[in-house]
Order: C-alpha cells, then structure tokens, then sequence
C-alpha cells in the first residue's frame, strides 16, 4: 500500500523555523545575542549538535551571524556610509541612526614609507603620526583603521588624538578649521588574523578597505587613512 503521510520535517529545520519566526515577531531584534546552544538544546528537547545545525542554516540565509568565543546574535541591518568631499565618521553614524565610537587601539610616531610620505605631501622618512582604532557603531566594531599625519605640519597632534579619539575634534583643537576628502580608493580585502579579532569575524571573511587623502583649506594634506569596513556592517555610498 502507498504511504500518502507527507514527509517529516528535520529537527534541526524546525527549530530554524522557531527562530526564524522569534525573529520575525520582534522576540529577537538585530545585534540581540540568541540563547546559547545549551539553553536552545533545553528549549526545543535535542542536543547541541541539532541546535548548531540549525543555526548553521540560519547564518547561511544571513539571518545570523556568529562569533568566535561570543555567541550567536541576530543580523544588524547594514549602516548606510556615504563618502563623499565631508566624510565624517560621528557624523555619517548619527544621521543613519546609530551610535558611534572609537576605540583607540595606539598612538605612535614613526617614519613615513614611501607611499605614505606621497600622500602627504613629505620626504620619505619623515616623523609621521599614526593613529590605530576601532570603528563601533551601537557598541558594535564595523571598521579598524589607520589614520596617518604629517607631525611637523601638525604639532600637538598626538596628544590632540589622545583626549578626543576622533580626527575632526583632534584637527579642530590644533587648529585645523575644516578639510575635505580629494580622493577614495576601495578594495575589496581579506580579514588577516587581527583583523578578524577586532571585527569578530572569520579570518579570510571579506572586508572592504578605503583608501583616501584630505587636505585642509590651505590644500594642504593633513590626514591619510586606511580603513578596513566589515561587509557585512556597512554599506558603502559614493557621493558626487
């Protein structure tokens, strides 16, 4: 006799669909940690195994991501970032709703290369300020970044970085009024190892990095940056 029963729904797909459906009903909003396998395990009667498939999936669909050590946590939508002649980072965050932050990862002063020493307009060799920091947006990391400056052009910028964390308030109390963005170059880049700890993502996970020169109103370059943009986290916009 012919079975007419339809076919049974994996385990692991129906759990899926329990947390597709959390998610959907505003249980779980973007960047919300999810419960832990153990706890999901406990909920729905399985073993861990049967939970990890099931979330599996669900960062597959892009509806989850995860973190090595940390957990799982819904999808943030991207945050949209133009970038244009006035490129902002407080500002862009603000107006497209998030929080923003720095981390300040170090301060150094060392000696320009030769590419850098080009952009900004100095000898190969010179003292040049280098400033590593983390990009976050609502307490989330979505770019690291290198900002380099011309010390003797730029006196007291060090420590101008030190006590603000941001360029524009740092350019500001040094006496740098306003500076405009005169070029942009993105690539799209692996994560290397560090990278991929600061952003918590996977080593190899795509990023995309932007380079670009700004120069005061003088015409003068004060600041060459290198920033390595998460994906999955920003969406890119180039303004005329």
């Amino acid at each position: 006799m012919r079975n007419t029963q339809p076919p049974r729904t994996p385990i692991w797909r129906a759990i899926g669909n329990a947390l597709r459906q959390d998610i959907s009903e505003g249980r779980y909003a973007p960047g919300d940690k999810l419960p832990t396998e153990a706890a999901l395990a406990d909920r729905f009667g399985v073993n861990r195994h049967t939970v990890r498939h099931a979330l599996s999936d669900l960062v597959e669909q892009g509806l989850v991501r995860t973190r090595r050590g940390a957990g799982a946590f819904v999808a943030a939508m991207p945050t949209d970032y133009p970038i244009g002649e006035r490129v902002r980072f407080r500002e862009n965050l603000l107006a497209a709703g998030r929080t923003p932050e720095k981390r300040l990862l170090l301060i150094e002063e060392r000696a320009a290369t030769l590419g850098e020493a080009k952009a900004l307009n100095v000898a190969e060799g010179e003292v040049i300020c280098a400033y590593h920091g983390i990009s976050l947006a609502d307490g989330q990391p979505v770019a690291v970044f290198e900002s380099l400056f011309p010390a003797s052009r730029l006196p007291g910028i060090a420590n101008a970085l030190s006590e603000n964390h941001g360029v524009t308030a740092a350019l500001t109390q040094i006496g740098v009024a306003d500076y405009i963005r005169v070029s942009t170059r993105l690539t799209a880049v692996s994560a290397t190892a560090t990278q991929a700890l600061h952003l918590q993502v996977r080593e190899g996970d795509p990023l995309l990095r932007s380079t670009g020169v700004n120069l005061d109103t003088d015409a003068q370059p004060v600041e060459y940056g290198r920033t390595f943009f998460a994906g999955d986290r920003i969406t890119l916009t180039l303004e005329s």
